[in-house]
């Protein structure tokens, strides 16, 4: 379910935020701070419609979408989302298919190889746990392609567990309410990590509510660049803005660039495979791109990343298997 409206990366940095999530007293002092009550009521008013959070999504479309929503807009994951789950309803529909039509599905929702991971784990869902999406967090984490977080989300967002889901919003919100600051750290530490067990609340379906909650809050009003304090259920509350708003003085924010990029060149590159219904000659793909050198490194990058299938006589396609 992560609504990440705002693109960003996952890394880890440190970050000095002493919660020792190991004492009565540290939860106590952060539930205090009465955060749950109104974010909850504010998104029972202001959550949006999305298919993933509809009753006939199934856990299966909760994954589809974390898959998908990593590091991507809302607008443009719901019309291949809507085309995903057409085509394939439940994991093993996708298991039966070669890795190469996940690729050619993604479409250009970018990083492509998050649809060979999905596709990894549909096939280990059909093969481990007979074609339903495991419950438990553990059989969640042990599929390829899911981490910490997805299966965090997914436990959380499809079973209603009690789960620390902390995506790019939801970090946000914590840095900017409980601790003070504009931005938290470049990648998830941690103390974000304590932090956000210390604010989970005790019941788990109250617990799996808050988590979607506050990753809404980030996305529509505690946004990254044009936060909205006058439609903030916790303004009030907000230790980043009863401070003045004190300017982000961490290490500098990363930007996302694009144009000239590898990432365009494996791109266009890609774009070339789909919409191929054969093996396409090396010629092609070389009217691409004009500089030889970066187009070779992103079409050798492709085939080391399995996203591309080297054939005889210079051609190439989608993966088969």
């Amino acid at each position: 379910m992560t609504a990440t409206d705002i693109p960003s990366p996952a890394a880890e940095v440190p970050a000095d935020l002493p919660i020792d999530d190991s004492t009565d007293d540290s939860i106590d002092v952060l539930a205090n701070r009465g955060l749950h009550a109104p974010v909850l009521a504010w998104f029972d008013q202001h959550a949006r419609d999305l298919p993933w959070r509809r009753p006939e999504a199934g856990a299966w479309g909760v994954m589809v979408s974390e898959f998908m929503l990593q590091q991507t807009p809302v607008s443009r994951v719901l019309p291949v989302y809507e085309q995903w789950l057409a085509r394939w309803p439940r994991p093993a529909d996708l298991a039966a298919e070669a890795p190469g039509e996940a690729v050619r599905a993604w479409g250009r929702l970018g990083y492509p190889r998050r649809a060979l991971r999905l596709h990894g784990a549909a096939v280990a869902i059909t093969e481990r746990h007979g074609g339903d999406v495991p419950r438990e967090h553990a059989q969640l984490l042990a599929l390829p392609g899911i981490g910490e977080y997805t299966a965090a989300a997914v436990a959380s967002f499809a079973y209603g567990q009690r789960h620390a889901v902390l995506d790019t919003n939801v970090r946000r919100v914590f840095a900017r309410a409980a601790t003070g600051i504009q931005y938290p750290p470049n990648a998830t530490t941690a103390a974000e990590r304590r932090l956000a067990r210390a604010l989970l609340p005790q019941d788990e379906a109250t617990a799996a509510r808050w988590a979607a909650a506050s990753m809404e809050l980030g996305a529509l009003v505690c946004t990254a660049r044009n936060e909205d304090c006058g439609r903030c259920p916790i303004a009030g509350r907000c230790a980043w803005r009863l401070a003045g708003k004190p300017a982000h003085d961490g290490p500098p924010r990363r930007g996302q660039t694009y144009a000239g990029t590898d990432r365009q060149v494996r791109g266009k590159l890609l774009a070339v495979l789909r919409e191929a219904a054969t093996p396409v000659p090396r010629a092609v793909l070389d009217r691409v791109w004009d500089e030889p050198a970066q187009r070779n490194r992103a079409l050798d990058g492709l085939v080391a990343d399995g996203l591309v299938e080297p054939l005889e006589n210079g051609r190439f396609r989608l993966p088969l298997t």
